[in-house]
Order: structure tokens, then sequence, then C-alpha cells
């Protein structure tokens, strides 16, 4: 059965695109030719406007945190400003935890 439409994410354009999952095959933005990456399932994006979240979640997808559907039926709790990021973060190094889990709850 095959998968269903997932985000693709282009961080320096701001932009989000459904496409289909196909997991070998690399994705390329159409406004700017650079690389997409694989937001999941349930990634709602920010306004293009708002650059703060998008610098949050330019943190949040090269830490590795997805945003898939889970059996719950959705991501989880994602930090959504810098300042959530920085107070994981900070937890993260004291306990020595890997700051994938810490910020993907």
């Amino acid at each position: 059965m095959p998968h269903g439409k997932t985000a693709y994410v282009c961080l320096p354009c701001r932009a989000s695109y459904k496409q289909w999952y196909d997991k070998g095959r690399p994705r390329v933005c159409p406004r700017c030719a650079g690389d997409l990456i694989h937001a999941g399932s349930a990634f709602a994006p920010p306004r293009r406007r708002d650059a703060a979240a998008w610098r949050a979640l330019s943190i949040l997808l090269n830490a590795g945190v997805g945003f898939h559907k889970t059996c719950r039926g959705g991501p989880g709790c994602r930090p959504r400003t810098m300042r959530e990021i920085r107070q994981r973060i900070r937890h993260a190094e004291r306990a020595g935890t890997p700051l994938a889990r810490v910020l993907g709850c």
C-alpha cells in the first residue's frame, strides 16, 4: 500500500510542499533548486513572514526532529520559540541527553 503525501521544507525559501513519500528519491525546491528536508506528514508550516518560527524550525529539522503522525494522532509537543529551544538545549546539556530526544519530546 503506498504511503500518503508528506511535507518537504525548503528553509532558505521558507516554503513547504506536500509530495508523495518516496524514501530513496532526493527532493529539489522548485524555487531555488536547493535540497528539500523531509518534515513529516503532520507538519504545519509557519507563516513565511514569521522569521523567529522559521529559525526555530530550522534548528529542529537540522537536529533530526520530524513531524510524523504517531499512534496518538499527532507529532507531539515541539518547541515553537527560540526561548523554548534554548531551555531544552540547556536541559539536554545538564542531563546528558541527546538533543534530538529533548527537542522532540
